[in-house]
């Protein structure tokens, strides 16, 4: 099977990160049909990249600003039967494609995503949860070991059938994050929208796909922490108005019914035994829990109040 790879920007501050993270799907084991880089409403980054990384498809976002008007103007673009999608600060390893591409065992696969493992600039602060990654865009304690069906891929790291994304639409505008502002939720409502399109169809997360994901000092701190959760809260009340709750909340609850408590557990034994930073990784999982919560029925409130006014 053929795969492009679209990597989306918006900002010049990364440009070596968006330079790395070029090399690494030029260094694939299984090599890329072609690599798209989409630039959303940047037109000077979009030069710079034009002049500077030769063999590389350069494209704006002509839709919403946004990532998800951002991904659909690079998958626009592509020429091959998977696209691969991987973040501006983020490398992939040697072998990503070919481990995502080993996934794709049968016609009613229609993605497939991999592990993304933080790398902190200013080393894990102790009290943060790995629970709690994907408040800094990676993989979280909780997935799978192993190759399993999934409800939805990472953003960061997945790959999906060219062809589903042109059956289902690609993703919706007004959902994801613009820019600075710590939405998300993009790829969840699309692999949820495609699950209930195309009956049958089924995701799938393949650890051994691995992409590292640069974490800014500024992303550990607990201002960001709340912020992010706050918004994820949010983004999936407009999942669950759009898709409908079972479909949006049903990883959500054994994430809080299953995943949390584990965590709660494994802490408090920590603690026991003299972990320092025990005690505050148990109060950032009970906190990004309530956050996240109020999120959610902050969104939920703001749909409500605009469908009645």
């Amino acid at each position: 099977m053929t795969v492009s790879v679209v990597i989306c920007a918006y900002t010049a501050e990364r440009w070596a990160q968006i330079v790395a993270a070029v090399a690494s799907v030029r260094h694939q084991s299984a090599p890329a049909l072609e690599t798209i880089l989409a630039v959303d409403h940047n037109a000077a980054l979009a030069q710079r990249a034009r002049e500077q990384l030769p063999g590389v498809v350069v494209t704006e976002n002509r839709e919403t600003p946004g990532l998800s008007g951002t991904r659909n103007s690079g998958v626009a673009l592509a020429h091959s039967e998977l696209v691969a999608f991987l973040d501006d600060d983020a490398v992939a390893e040697p072998d990503w494609l070919e481990c995502l591409l080993a996934a794709y065992v049968a016609p009613e696969v229609l993605g497939v995503g991999g592990a993304i493992e933080p790398s902190w600039a200013a080393g894990r602060p102790r009290g943060f949860p790995p629970e709690f990654d994907w408040v800094v865009g990676c993989t979280y304690r909780g997935l799978p070991d192993r190759r399993a069906p999934v409800r939805n891929l990472v953003g960061a790291n997945m790959s999906l059938r060219r062809d589903m994304l042109e059956r289902v639409g690609g993703f919706r505008p007004g959902v994801g994050r613009v820019g600075r502002l710590p939405s998300g939720c993009e790829e969840t409502e699309l692999c949820i929208r495609a699950s209930q399109q195309l009956p049958g169809g089924r995701f799938v997360y393949e650890p051994r796909a691995r992409v590292l994901h640069a974490v800014p000092a500024s992303r550990g701190g607990w201002r960001y922490f709340g912020s992010r959760c706050f918004a994820e809260g949010v983004s999936k009340a407009r999942v669950a108005a759009w898709r409908g709750p079972a479909d949006a909340l049903a990883s959500e609850r054994s994430y809080a019914t299953q995943t949390l408590p584990r965590g709660l557990l494994r802490n408090g034994r920590a603690a026991v035994r003299g972990d320092g930073g025990a005690l505050v990784r148990m109060a950032a999982i009970a906190a990004g829990l309530l956050v996240t919560t109020a999120g959610y029925i902050t969104g939920a409130l703001r749909i409500k109040a605009a469908a009645s006014g």
